[in-house]
Order: C-alpha cells, then sequence, then structure tokens
C-alpha cells in the first residue's frame, strides 16, 4: 500500500521548506520534502571544509531583504551576523570601487572630487539613449563608454558567452550607479547572513514532527511509491514537463576553491575580474561570515554552457525559441519567446 501524505513537496530549497513549515505548523498538514540531492538548503547549501572554512558551495548567497515580515519569519530560526556587502574589481593592473561609486570616478581622475561633479562629468559621458533596450545601452545611456568598457562589456561575455547588446537591459540595468560614497554593493535595509549557515537554518525550519524530508529521491520515483492531496514542485519547469519542447536555455557556472595558509587573501569578500582572467570573479566568504580562523578559502568561479551533469545556475536572457513540430492533436505551433530577468544568485 502506497504511503499517504497531504502535501508532496519536491525540492528542498527556500520555496520547498518554507512552505513545508508553514502547511505543518499552520494547517497540521503531514508533508514529504524530497530532493535529489544529498543535502537540504538547495542552491543556498554551505557546509565547513577541511581548513574550518563555512563555504557556500553554489556561489555566495547575500541575503537582504526589504521586508520587515521575512526577516521577523525567519528569525525564528536563525540568529543574524550583520554584513555590508563589499565588492572590489580588479581591472587595469588595480582594485576598483565597485558598483560605481564617486570613490570610483576619484580612482578615475586620481585627485578628490564632489557628487556635484561627478554627475556633471557623468551627463557630458552618457550616450543620448532615451529608451535602452538591451544591456549595453542601459550602461552607456547611464556611465558612458568609459565605465562600460572597464567593468561591464567583458565581464558580460565572460558570465553569458553573449554581446551585452543581447541582453536584456535588466541584466546589467539592476547594478547601481551612485555618485555619493556609498560602496555597498546591496542597498536593502536588511543585510546579514545566518549566524551558523544556512544549513543550520534549514534544519530547524524542516524541524517540524508534521514534515519528512528524503535525499537523494528523485520525483518521478517518489510518485510511484507516495499518495499525496497536493503536489508542490520547485524544480525547473521544463523538467517538470520532461522536456518535451527541449530543454531551456541556462547557463551554469565552474567553482574552483583553494585553501591558503593566510588570515585572508584579499581585501574584501568578492572581487570581480571583468577584463583579466577566464574566471569572472573571487569570493573569499569569510569576509562576509566573520570566521576567526588562521586560515582562508577562497573560490575562484568560471561560467559555462549548461549541459549534461552541469547545474542551471542562470537563465539565459533575450532567446528565441522554436517549437518543435508535433504531431499530437490540439498541439499549438509558433515561437516561444524567453525574455527572462537573471534570478536567484547574483552573477555580478
Amino acid at each position: 500500500m502506497a504511503e499517504q501524505v497531504d502535501y508532496l513537496i519536491v525540492g528542498a530549497g527556500f520555496a520547498g521548506a518554507v512552505l513545508a513549515e508553514r502547511l505543518a505548523s499552520q494547517r497540521g498538514a503531514r508533508c514529504l520534502v524530497i530532493d535529489r540531492r544529498d543535502h537540504i538548503a538547495g542552491n543556498a547549501y554551505d557546509h565547513y571544509d577541511a581548513a574550518g572554512v563555512r563555504l557556500h558551495d553554489y556561489g555566495p548567497h547575500y541575503f537582504r531583504t526589504n521586508s520587515d515580515r521575512i526577516r521577523e519569519y525567519l528569525s525564528q530560526f536563525t540568529e543574524w551576523h550583520a554584513v555590508d556587502y563589499k565588492i572590489l574589481s580588479w581591472t587595469h593592473g588595480r582594485y576598483w570601487q565597485f558598483p560605481i561609486n564617486l570613490n570610483t570616478f576619484e580612482q578615475l581622475l586620481g585627485r578628490p572630487s564632489t557628487s556635484e561633479e561627478m554627475a556633471a562629468t557623468l551627463a557630458e559621458w552618457r550616450v543620448p539613449i532615451a529608451e535602452p533596450k538591451n544591456s549595453e545601452e542601459v550602461i552607456l545611456s547611464q556611465v558612458g563608454p568609459k565605465f562600460y568598457e572597464m567593468f561591464f562589456k567583458n565581464y558580460t561575455r565572460k558570465q553569458w558567452r553573449r554581446d551585452p547588446r543581447e541582453l536584456d537591459a535588466s541584466v546589467c540595468g539592476r547594478i547601481p550607479i551612485r555618485t555619493n560614497r556609498d560602496d555597498r554593493f546591496l542597498a536593502e535595509k536588511f543585510q546579514a547572513l545566518p549566524s551558523d549557515g544556512y544549513t543550520a537554518m534549514f534544519h530547524r525550519i524542516l524541524a517540524h514532527p508534521n514534515i519528512e524530508v528524503r535525499l537523494k529521491t528523485d520525483f518521478r520515483e517518489a510518485r510511484q511509491h507516495v499518495r499525496y492531496r497536493h503536489l508542490i514542485y520547485t524544480g525547473p519547469i521544463d523538467e517538470y514537463f520532461d522536456h518535451c519542447f527541449g530543454p531551456l536555455p541556462y547557463r551554469s557556472l565552474r567553482f574552483e576553491p583553494e585553501t591558503l595558509q593566510q588570515e585572508y587573501f584579499q581585501p574584501v569578500m568578492q572581487v570581480n575580474y571583468p577584463n583579466d582572467h577566464d574566471f569572472t570573479r573571487i569570493v573569499e566568504i569569510k569576509h562576509a561570515t566573520g570566521q576567526k580562523l588562521p586560515a582562508t578559502t577562497i573560490v575562484r568561479e568560471y561560467p559555462q554552457d549548461f549541459g549534461p551533469g552541469r547545474e542551471p545556475y542562470y537563465p539565459s536572457p533575450k532567446q528565441r525559441w522554436k517549437l518543435p513540430q508535433r504531431g499530437t492533436k490540439g498541439t499549438k505551433k509558433g515561437t516561444f519567446r524567453s525574455d527572462w530577468p537573471s534570478r536567484g544568485r547574483s552573477p555580478s
């Protein structure tokens, strides 16, 4: 006899775990959470490496929110370590303040300046584009060619393997440009990391007695043996439909960690490499977690094409795909357009 649950929830990341906790604690529902990976927490999963450094296995997750409701909810399951996420960009043989702000402008000038001078200079440098249609146009219309070439053009090419003019304006347009000295990457009022890490927080979220978690469990296998009133699926939508129109376009990533016997390797948690090397950035998450250790671990991040055995990290924006010809009665033929902004992890 197949076991019975109220909800079969596919995926133990943020969406699956929070829905399971709410349904179990607020409605008394019995929830079975499954994940084909061998761990909970989805792409937010973190662990301690051999040197004792807590790493984000799927790239850095910089938690931030403007919602008091979200902060209060998650605070039931974790204490917080406050963080100002700082990023630099390495180009022309030196570190530059990033995102672009007054400090960056002063570095370029080689002398002190003011917000007024920066605003006036950017007004002269900008390319007059009333309605930017792609990522190249949106940056040129904000800061002009100099900063575009320094920080955006080649980084975007490496990240997406596409020219910025081929990508939706939202890809680069979400990165702030400031004329003051605010050098934080993010502007949300609450910026922090779970004190004990994401994985520990997820264990507490999923600790309700009405929740069962099964790892290394495939969705198609589980549904053969479990009877459920409702299904919540949080995986890739094309996979749910057995890629009936082929796989959707994604970009993937390769991470190369390196442990060093020194307290820190670089001045901040993230350094972008827009114009040097094959990797896009080096992340030293220890700057953000606040750990006090004699060793550190850095992670170099290499963009790569999505394919078998690789994780789908970023939906590829602004691509057009032809639906295959189908013989099934009632199937529509035509063009499917996908204009997806970057979601989830921040690629910059």
